[in-house]
């Protein structure tokens, strides 16, 4: 059966050979892994794929709805999951996403004329710009856009055990760190893409 995309219709083959992520892994182990067990890998790795493709077209339909563009709703995911106050430095925000001075600047001038985010001083620092989650109407659309998925989540983890839910947030843990680590090592391949980034 051919393989739909996101809307419905069959999707169009992109000329692109992926790594065998299984076979790699398989290879460097130097174990030689049986046919179920790589099939259900490499089931397993189209999964995930599947699911990071899905995601940003919920984000951007998501950011939408919201009235910001997707690059500003995942800077406000960031800041949001920055700690129980929702704050963190304009510094910190770059490194994360690697944006540019400029870039970031342009984000946080987006969010707080829109009213999800404040920029302060740093009263200990004045060097540093500390931004916050600015409560008010504008994130009051964020419930209603994300409520239904906690809801639905929420649903499909009470079939779970303790410890099927336990296992599940440890590769949760390690992909996270998997993820990072590529993101380190192709902004490092890159290098400089101009603007410093700021110590505030």
């Amino acid at each position: 059966m051919p393989e739909r995309d996101a809307a419905g219709g069959e999707a169009a083959r992109p000329d692109v050979t992926w790594p065998d992520a299984a076979a790699a892994g398989a290879e460097r182990a130097g174990l030689e892994p049986g046919a179920g067990r790589r099939r259900m890998e490499g089931e397993f790795l189209l999964a995930m794929r599947r699911t990071g493709s899905t995601l940003q077209l919920l984000g951007q339909l998501a950011a939408d709805r919201i009235g910001v563009n997707a690059t500003d709703l995942n800077c406000l995911n960031l800041v949001a999951l920055a700690g129980p106050r929702g704050s963190m430095t304009a510094g910190e925000l770059a490194r994360q996403t690697g944006l540019t001075t400029a870039s970031i600047t342009g984000v946080l001038d987006r969010l707080e004329e829109g009213g999800f985010v404040r920029r302060e001083r740093d009263p200990k620092d004045r060097r540093r710009v500390i931004v916050t989650l600015s409560p008010g109407p504008a994130l009051a659309e964020i419930g209603p856009t994300f409520g239904p998925l906690v809801m639905a989540w929420r649903g499909a983890a009470a079939s779970y055990s303790d410890d099927e839910l336990r296992l599940l947030v440890e590769f949760q843990g390690r992909f996270l760190g998997i993820v990072r680590d590529q993101l380190d090592r192709l902004r490092a391949e890159a290098g400089p893409r101009g603007g410093r980034v700021p110590d505030t």
